[in-house]
């Protein structure tokens, strides 16, 4: 049984990396909007690409959180990163809830974990500007709908410590 004392510090620093995730959610949507505004500079293409690695980035942390306080390890550590956010989704009886829920916003993890990959290891060939501008899209269009799994989330581990 985990304590009420070590529930409340992991829901704190649970907290912490969601306002980040919504911090930079707050930056992508700033940016897509002055895309509205005119031509689009290739710099505004790699500071949206930048963004969106970071925020697959807060995600994975806040995963690490959650599978280090409830589970404690991965063992295959060459699929660590596949293995994290599949994790994700499990209910795992008498321990934690899924923090995803859906199908769809597993997805939308997962091709931005793959453009993450993609985006550090592109320095030398750029961006495709019609792909990063179809992925914050779509990383845009399931925000909420992520959100909402980690709010039910927060709140299922809230009330097991009550």
């Amino acid at each position: 049984m985990v304590s009420e004392e070590s529930i409340a510090v992991f829901l704190s620093e649970f907290d912490l990396q969601v306002e980040e995730i919504v911090s930079i959610y707050g930056l992508l949507e700033e940016k897509i909007l002055r895309t509205q505004e005119g031509p689009v500079a290739k710099e505004m293409v790699e500071s949206i690409g930048y963004w969106l690695h970071n925020l697959y980035s807060a995600y994975e942390d806040l995963f690490r959180q959650v599978a280090s306080f409830w589970e404690n390890s991965l063992q295959d550590t060459r699929r660590y990163h596949v293995q994290l956010l599949k994790r994700m989704r499990l209910n795992i009886a008498g321990i934690r809830p899924p923090l995803l829920r859906g199908e769809d916003g597993l997805a939308c993890l997962d091709e931005l974990r793959g453009f993450r990959h993609a985006f550090r290891h592109a320095y030398s060939y750029g961006l495709d500007d019609d792909r990063v501008f179809s992925l914050v899209k779509r990383v845009l269009d399931k925000k909420v709908r992520i959100l909402e799994d980690i709010s039910r989330f927060r709140e299922a581990v809230e009330h097991m410590s009550a």
